[in-house]
């Protein structure tokens, strides 16, 4: 029997919020579940309507993408959890190819390249992905920056659990510091190096409403986990210059 997988969709005014449920919806994969966190949004709460039989609906007071995505962990019933944004589209086959990639490596986390589209929902660029060779240029990678979109990632349930799940503290880098904190517990990141998601550019786009904040947090996050990330890489032979 194929393991739960529980899609937590995070919502908040959001008028492409149907193209991401029915993306969910419409995953091959046979044994999902889906759950959308409406945190506190005062537009386009209408477009959701007409899913509520097929979906699970969870309504709370607005608090920031990270208090979303905790809400949807906790309330989830899958064994494995997959983050898809509102504004984002999963392809059909997503989960029909990476559960099956996560359970032949015994992966308890895994991310993957990805399709930029526009407004219009037109791909503007193909198979974009961090690309990295070993585990070195990986660590090198994480330092200087989040190279993995956390809408291409599927991880186990109880890892998100044991781990403390994402800060809320930190409105929009929370993913960063999550995968960080991984990281420097040992965990092990799969990449499967396929575009699974759609991953949408536009104007409202939270990386760019509000990149100032999130370099912001990004040095702080850097600052927090530089010391544990030149260990490992010192382990595997690296010399200082990381």
């Amino acid at each position: 029997m194929q393991p739960k997988v529980t899609i937590i969709i995070p919502f908040y005014n959001d008028p492409y919020v149907e193209q991401a449920i029915t993306s969910a919806l419409n995953q091959t994969f046979p044994n999902i579940e889906i759950i959308v966190v409406d945190d506190g949004s005062t537009r386009h709460t209408d477009k959701i309507q007409s899913y509520t039989n097929r979906i699970l609906y969870l309504g709370k007071a607005n608090g920031g993408t990270a208090t979303a995505l905790n809400c949807g962990i906790r309330a989830a019933s899958g064994e494995y959890i997959a983050w898809l944004s509102s504004d984002d589209i999963f392809y059909p086959h997503k989960l029909a190819i990476q559960i099956p990639y996560m359970l032949e490596r015994r992966a308890s986390i895994c991310y993957t390249s990805f399709d930029y589209i526009n407004d219009h929902g037109q791909v503007i660029e193909h198979n974009v992905g961090p690309h990295i060779p070993n585990m070195k240029s990986f660590y090198q990678s994480m330092l200087a920056g989040n190279p993995i979109n956390g809408c291409t990632v599927v991880a186990r349930k109880d890892l998100l659990l044991q781990t403390g799940l994402f800060n809320e503290a930190l409105p929009f880098a929370h993913d960063y510091d999550l995968w960080l904190r991984l990281i420097t517990s040992r965990i092990d990141f799969h990449y499967l190096n396929q575009p699974l998601i759609q991953y949408r550019r536009h104007e409202q786009m939270g990386t760019v409403k509000h990149r100032t904040v999130i370099e912001q947090e990004t040095r702080i996050i850097q600052s927090r986990y530089a010391h544990l990330l030149r260990v490992l890489y010192q382990e595997l032979g690296g010399e200082n210059e990381l």
